[in-house]
């Protein structure tokens, strides 16, 4: 059952770049073609002015083969003693270590860097949006994206896509919009469904699941922002999450403009880890420090260019000056931060400064916070169209599989269509920054619902669109899919995030039943000291496992959360009350439930810690569990040790002092604690998400990237990792297996039915004639355990399974 379809993979896996182009090729290219060969220059009909021009060749053919780039034309003259065929015909030639550089370029598909030329065409990207006039509408297609793009194709003489059928295109916006398969009784529903209206209805609710929106784009955003839930940086300290901030974030579909700004000027320290970067430990070089990363970062990330050759010279590859950047950088320095050329200092201290001073400029005398202010509102301020074109064309390219600008981080070059960027830019401002309501514009034209293009390899000739583009499922979808498919989905997540959406009907009937609890400290007569440290804990017994269960909790001043040994979370705000999903961390037996509180101030004040969890068990019972006199308190603090609580006394502990509340815990309590328990209420049933969970080897080789860099585009390509562990990995096989288990015991009229199933649910769409009787053979007419993990193993591996078509 696992044939040759792996050798094909492995055949087609492009060989992986080492070589660097800007540094290494664009100075022996420069130096030795430029005369002849760049720029308007094309001896022989042939120029290298850019990547598309290299690969077309001149008047005697191709240039480089890179199917067989041992062969090509290029290596032959650069390398040959004879002086007659020689390039470049004047001079020495190319020395030896040059003309290697030249061979390893060519034998790894010569890697360019995106959008760079020699000699830039006469392009500047606008900066301020743009109006556009839109087409008459054609054939009843009023859809602004139609009407844009009917007159694309009609120019370039192309016709249009023909439209999906309901399976297909109700497969395609679900992956796209909430990275989850349609179950079939969701595709069944929709095909009866007669209404004209039906598909725009369809993209409706599915952005209105607020949180599988939430879960599914968290993966793109993760790797925009480079945040996860573990690796470098987050054991040692140097590095923080924002996951708890960003998921709200996309539950609540917090406004672009908004969103931008609370990463780029953190209102609270919760949406902080994006601009602190990693901080490394040991010596680091002048291009890795946090005031560079943060350069790096909000070119990248928010206006789609790259600042890191910047961040070392003046780019060879585009227009960004050394100064430019380390004036970006000093928004964020706390200090005088010294300019530094390729590692060296240069002997001149960078003035803080905004890349578009045409719309406003940061004070560079402001205090730090104040000139990050500044430059959020800049980067969203409404005559920056460069904030919003680059967003708009990361959402294009995840809907249609190819950027507008391609790649997406090269929003320096021309887009293929300017009039459909600007347009979505300026509706993406008009409509308040709402991110939903462009990938809504764009789910419900006629070409999103079309047929796509199949593309192999490079645009080298030039972008035309033909038609949406199949787009490799992330390793995010792909696990997604396999667990729906299998029912195998993980039990515990990684992502230290409080999932679902707040109820506020549910919340009005929640009476809060727990009490604020202190050491003897906070006895009558007494008030806490200043500095005070104590723990407080609790020791649960469990008869049977908790099924759903989440706690709220807060400490004037702060704490640090403790389940059976390991931590959980911590708050240094009390006037935020914290929520906890529990039900993963508890076990059945002895739960110990320890807190480190801690009192702040600069003289003895009041200090309380308030605890309340719901819980449910597996026989469907609820209990309570809240702070109280039954908890205990000890003096002594053992140290912790990365993410765990030290050794605890066993001895010291005595009775928690009950104190009574102030009216500012009180408020604070009230006001947030019963929607957030309603919330985790009704959170306890959802399946978990691969989007929540640390990367494992798997989603790796998928081509989950580690987050120490900021991704935007992933592989598109299969990889000689992901087709083996895909043939002989244990994580798949144990899905599968668990999956094969699952459905053998479920009762199924017929071998064809289970089939059928397998396929509604994977591809949604019924087996073809010859793949129903295909898989009736691999089953059998028993449809075992052994059967059902074959079958499983042959849809999953099928191209049409791992692509978004």
């Amino acid at each position: 059952m696992k044939p040759t379809f792996f050798l094909l993979l492995l055949s087609a896996v492009p060989a992986m770049a080492g070589v660097d182009f800007a540094h290494q090729v664009v100075p022996v290219l420069r130096k030795h073609c430029a005369e002849c060969h760049m720029g308007d220059k094309k001896k022989g009909g042939f120029s290298m002015n850019d990547r598309a021009s290299l690969m077309t060749g001149g008047e005697n053919g191709l240039v480089v083969d890179v199917d067989k780039p041992h062969t090509s034309l290029l290596l032959e003259v650069v390398s040959t003693e004879d002086e007659d065929l020689r390039m470049p015909p004047k001079g020495d030639g190319l020395t030896e270590a040059e003309v290697a550089v030249l061979k390893q370029w060519v034998a790894e598909g010569l890697p360019w860097e995106p959008g760079f030329a020699f000699k830039k065409p006469a392009y500047e990207p606008p900066l301020k949006p743009r109006e556009v006039t839109l087409p008459p509408v054609a054939d009843g297609r009023e859809n602004a994206v139609d009407r844009l793009m009917d007159a694309y194709l009609a120019e370039k003489k192309l016709t249009r896509p023909e439209t999906l059928e309901d399976g297909a295109f109700m497969r395609r916006a679900f992956l796209d919009l909430i990275g989850l398969l349609p179950t079939p009784e969701e595709l069944a529903d929709f095909k009866a469904d007669t209404g004209a209206d039906k598909r725009a209805r369809l993209i409706q609710s599915l952005l209105n699941r607020d949180v599988d929106y939430a879960e599914h784009w968290l993966t793109f955003w993760n790797d925009l922002l480079r945040n996860d839930y573990g690796g470098t940086g987050f054991i040692t300290g140097g590095r923080k999450q924002v996951s708890k901030w960003l998921y709200e974030a996309l539950v609540n579909n917090k406004k672009f403009d908004q969103f931008t700004r609370e990463l780029i000027a953190p209102p609270t320290q919760e949406s902080r880890g994006f601009i602190d970067g990693i901080k490394w430990r040991g010596e680091v070089s002048a291009g890795q420090t946090v005031e560079i990363q943060f350069a790096q970062s909000v070119g990248q990330s928010f206006l789609g260019i790259n600042l890191k050759c910047a961040s070392c010279h003046d780019s060879f590859v585009d227009r960004w000056k050394l100064d430019e950047a380390y004036g970006l950088a000093a928004i964020y320095a706390e200090k005088p931060l010294d300019i530094h050329r390729c590692d060296k200092p240069v002997g001149r201290q960078a003035k803080a400064g905004w890349l578009f001073p045409e719309i406003g400029q940061v004070d560079a005398a402001a205090p730090r916070e104040e000139r990050l202010k500044q430059l959020a509102d800049l980067m969203t301020h409404p005559e920056n169209g460069r904030f919003t074109r680059t967003i708009v064309n990361r959402l294009w390219h995840r809907l249609m599989g190819h950027g507008l600008v391609h790649p997406l981080d090269a929003m320096d070059t021309a887009p293929w269509n300017a009039d459909l960027l600007d347009y979505l830019a300026m509706h993406l401002q008009e409509n308040g920054y709402d991110l939903k309501k462009t990938l809504e514009l764009i789910a419900t034209s006629q070409l999103y619902q079309s047929h796509g293009e199949v593309v192999t390899g490079e645009d080298d000739g030039g972008f035309v669109f033909k038609g949406v583009r199949a787009k490799r499922l992330t390793a995010e979808q792909f696990m997604d899919g396999v667990w729906r498919l299998t029912g195998a989905a993980p039990d515990k997540m990684d992502a230290s995030v409080f999932r679902g959406k707040p109820d506020p009907e549910l919340a009005k009937k929640i009476q809060l039943k727990g009490k604020w609890i202190w050491g003897d400290s906070a006895l009558p007569g007494s008030v806490p000291p200043a500095g005070e440290k104590i723990l407080l804990r609790k020791v649960l017994k469990l008869d049977q496992a908790v099924a759903e269960g989440s706690a709220i909790m807060t400490c004037d001043n702060g704490f640090t959360l403790y389940l059976n040994g390991r931590k959980v979370t911590g708050s240094e705000n009390w006037e935020q009350i914290v929520a906890v999903p529990v039900h993963d961390k508890l076990v059945v037996g002895q739960n110990n439930i320890v807190v480190l509180a801690s009192n702040a101030g600069a003289k003895p004040n009041m200090a309380g810690l308030y605890f309340e969890a719901r819980l449910k068990l597996a026989d469907g019972s609820e209990m309570t569990v809240t702070t109280d006199d039954t908890w205990q308190w000890n003096p002594k603090v053992p140290e912790g040790r990365e993410g765990r609580l030290g050794a605890v006394a066993a001895k010291g502990w005595k009775p928690a002092t009950v104190v009574k509340a102030n009216g500012s815990w009180r408020q604070a309590l009230n006001a947030q604690g019963p929607g957030l328990l309603a919330q985790g209420g009704k959170s306890g049933h959802l399946v978990v998400r691969a989007s929540l969970l640390k990367s494992d080897f798997l989603m790796r080789s998928l081509g989950r990237p580690n987050r120490d860099q900021i991704v935007s585009m992933r592989p598109n390509e299969i990889s000689t990792l992901e087709a083996l562990d895909l043939s002989n990995g244990e994580a798949l096989t144990n899905a599968l297996a668990k999956g094969a288990g699952n459905l053998a015991e479920r009762e199924w009229k017929s071998p064809a039915e289970l089939v059928k199933w397998v396929y509604q649910q994977a591809l949604a769409r019924d087996p073809a004639a010859a793949e129903l009787e295909a898989a009736l053979e691999v089953v059998g007419a028993k449809a075992d355990e052994a059967s059902i993990q074959d079958l499983l193993w042959a849809v999953v591996m099928q191209p049409e399974f791992m692509f978004v078509r």
